[in-house]
């Protein structure tokens, strides 16, 4: 089985413009494919290092002398790259969301389509798992984190039905939670719902919202002038704080500008949004709701 299949492989390595003998950052290695497209654009002074914080995508290191893969999660970009003697690179690709493999390994805990324990946790270092998010949390905490990562309509509803079930017994599985919640899932609405729910449990375990803000903060620091950022995103979440980072270099609040009113911003955009076509999709279906976002270092 392929451990995943790239999304918009030429298009986002396309978009850092490689240099021959430049140094590039991978950091949602998973099973290595956007890596190995840039390493092949790359000479033998170029240099491309890796990050991911699963175990399962360490073991697909790439045996290249020119790769090096930091088995960590990429909201320490800049520590560990400068552990590594690097202060600068010429871009950046990310691939945010879940890998295939962490899709389909059923006691990952990532599928609605298996029954599996409450996992969810990209590193099994990780000490917060789904099972404490539905177990321990307050019914406003989970009625937050339902509603603003899971943009469920009814979120205080789900909320209330967990924590009136969890009193009589933990929920201790996929299989346990869709049957507490089963009354407010209509068949034809089931699978839309539970992708939602389990798209807000796992943002939550794994702090994707706290991890891509910390990561897209140290950019313009890493990256030189002319070098490029090429990231692509699956939820509405993840994409506006992208296209908000790369138009004003902040997340909130309007552009600063200088005393004569030009914007003082570190990116600008290369290119508009790119989605991938309608034969990657049929070919790949969880292609179908990434973004790709490509903004040059000024």
């Amino acid at each position: 089985m392929e451990y995943h299949k790239p999304v918009l492989l030429q298009e986002t390595v396309d978009g850092l413009n490689i240099k021959e003998d430049g140094i590039y950052v991978d950091v949602t290695f998973g099973g290595g494919g956007h890596s190995r497209e840039i390493l092949s654009r790359l000479g033998s002074k170029g240099k491309l290092y890796g990050f991911d914080q699963d175990e399962d995508a360490q073991e697909n290191a790439l045996d290249d002398e020119r790769f090096v893969l930091i088995p960590q999660n990429f909201r320490h970009i800049k520590r560990f790259l400068k552990f590594h003697g690097v202060r600068t690179v010429d871009g950046i690709l990310g691939d945010f969301g879940v890998s295939s493999h962490q899709f389909d390994v059923p006691e990952r805990g990532f599928s609605t389509r298996f029954d599996a324990d409450l996992d969810m946790r990209m590193s099994q270092q990780n000490t917060l798992s789904a099972y404490d998010v539905v177990n321990t949390y307050e019914q406003g905490d989970l009625k937050r984190v339902f509603g603003l990562y899971g943009e469920l309509k009814n979120a205080g509803t789900i909320a209330a039905t967990i924590v009136e079930k969890r009193a009589e017994q933990p929920i201790k599985t996929t299989e346990d939670l869709k049957n507490c919640l089963r009354r407010l899932l209509p068949a034809y609405k089931e699978n839309k719902i539970l992708a939602q729910l389990y798209q807000a449990i796992r943002i939550e375990v794994n702090q994707e919202v706290e991890v891509l803000r910390e990561f897209l903060l140290q950019t313009p620091e890493l990256i030189e002038k002319g070098g490029r950022l090429s990231l692509i995103s699956y939820h509405s979440l993840e994409d506006r704080l992208v296209k908000r980072f790369i138009r004003s270099g902040k997340f909130e609040g309007e552009v600063e500008k200088d005393f004569y009113g030009n914007p003082q911003v570190p990116f600008k955009k290369v290119s508009g949004l790119i989605v991938p076509s309608k034969e990657e999709i049929e070919v790949n279906s969880r292609a179908r709701s990434a973004k790709l976002r490509i903004a040059e270092k000024l």
